[in-house]
């Protein structure tokens, strides 16, 4: 008896990528993912949460998800699908089509639902796998992101969220494990920050508490577990050493640090009740990221890099939607306003999307020892001389002599 999974989370269906809308690329990763599904005759999806990018999905952003959900079934009539609620989900409307989804065979858990006496509703977050002749093969632990007080109360009355969570999967474990027959795999879902998890550079849409108040630690999931799916966090990655305990990570890039990441969904096999294999699967890239130039240069050969890109409309180019993001990057020794305006000049009839321009300044070394100012240090500071440290600091280079001009004119219409 065998069990195929596939992986996956944090697809952030309706998100921008610096203003550009990405639904060209949510199609083509879901139509990918379908096939995906088709062509490895998986018996069951999961998704770890952050279905949405945010908790008031557009509705042309819930009809793709919808649209997924039914042709993943016309395709695959004995897949299972579960999702749980991520931070960026609302938990009551990504389950409030639940009475439709279940002729999908979806199930979707966002809400902790709590029994008559105030217990933890255990049953409503355990959801049995079955396989393709629909004999039931193992048991889902689907956990949603959890808010504080969604979990088990301390019977000591004094509790912290990861001591919350930490129970909420213990206990969680325990019915379960109590519940499954032999030969019966265990299985758990969470959309949380795992501690030791490597993040992305510049992404935002991680949620990260400072001082890892958030962060779960790995031995939180049993080591009975023969597989734990997470979302939250957009690298793939396993944690605590453990292969069965991963992300999958983000589909799609958040942010060009990830310029020459593979995005990835996580094809796993189980075999009587067993972990048997686990396969990452790259994701195809619909849209590039370039950064022009690749370290920063001075503005003239920006400009000039610039100008060397392909037109619009050329052969390869003749849709918008599939033009390559980019950022460019520029090193600055002095104030240059009129560069963003060069930029978006050179680049108005190229085959390209700007999404944003970041400027880099000369190292500087710099030894003399740092005091703090007095009010009288201050009182006496030239405001010149404070403009032309301040320049000096940011640029390494001397005060240009029109700034300086234009700074003087000024101060004399102040003293007026």
């Amino acid at each position: 008896m065998s069990l195929k999974v596939i992986h996956t989370a944090d697809w952030h269906l309706g998100q921008t990528f610096f203003g550009y809308d990405r639904e060209e690329e949510h199609d083509a990763f879901l139509s990918w993912l379908t096939d995906t599904l088709t062509e490895q005759q998986t018996d069951v999806l999961l998704i770890a949460g952050d279905v949405f990018d945010v908790a008031n999905p557009s509705a042309s952003a819930q009809r793709r998800f919808f649209h997924f959900l039914k042709e993943a079934n016309r395709r695959n009539p004995h897949l299972q699908i579960v999702v749980v609620a991520g931070n960026h989900d609302s938990a009551a409307r990504l389950e409030s089509p639940i009475p439709l989804l279940e002729e999908l065979n979806t199930s979707i858990v966002g809400l902790i639902r709590r029994t008559e006496t105030g217990e933890i509703d255990f049953d409503s977050l355990l959801i049995p796998l079955y396989n393709k002749e629909r004999e039931r093969e193992a048991w889902c632990l689907a956990v949603p992101y959890l808010r504080q007080g969604d979990y088990p109360a301390s019977e000591e009355g004094h509790d912290t969220y990861i001591a919350g969570i930490n129970r909420m999967y213990r206990q969680l474990y325990d019915y379960a494990d109590a519940r499954r027959k032999p030969g019966e795999a265990l299985l758990a879902m969470g959309h949380l920050h795992a501690t030791g998890a490597e993040l992305s550079d510049d992404d935002r849409s991680e949620r990260i508490i400072m001082g890892g108040l958030e962060s779960v630690s790995s031995d939180t999931f049993d080591e009975g577990l023969a597989y734990t799916a997470l979302g939250h966090i957009h690298k793939a990655q396993r944690i605590g050493g453990r292969e069965n305990l991963r992300y999958s990570g983000s589909p799609l890039p958040m942010s060009f640090s990830e310029k020459n990441y593979r995005h990835q969904v996580v094809a796993v096999t189980l075999e009587n009740g067993c972990l048997s294999e686990i396969t990452p699967v790259p994701v195809p890239l619909l849209t590039d990221l370039h950064r022009i130039p690749q370290q920063p240069a001075p503005s003239e050969e920006v400009i000039a890099q610039l100008a060397e890109l392909p037109l619009a409309g050329t052969e390869g180019y003749e849709d918008p939607n599939r033009w390559p993001y980019v950022e460019v990057r520029v090193l600055m020794t002095e104030p240059d306003p009129g560069f963003r305006h060069r930029v978006e000049e050179v680049l108005a009839d190229k085959a390209v999307r700007l999404t944003s321009i970041v400027p880099s300044y000369p190292k500087r070394e710099d030894d003399d020892t740092v005091r703090p100012l007095t009010y009288g240090d201050l009182q006496r500071i030239d405001p010149l001389d404070m403009l032309k440290h301040a320049f000096t600091n940011k640029y390494g280079g001397e005060l240009p002599e029109d700034i300086e001009s234009l700074f003087k004119e000024v101060m004399r219409e102040v003293s007026l």
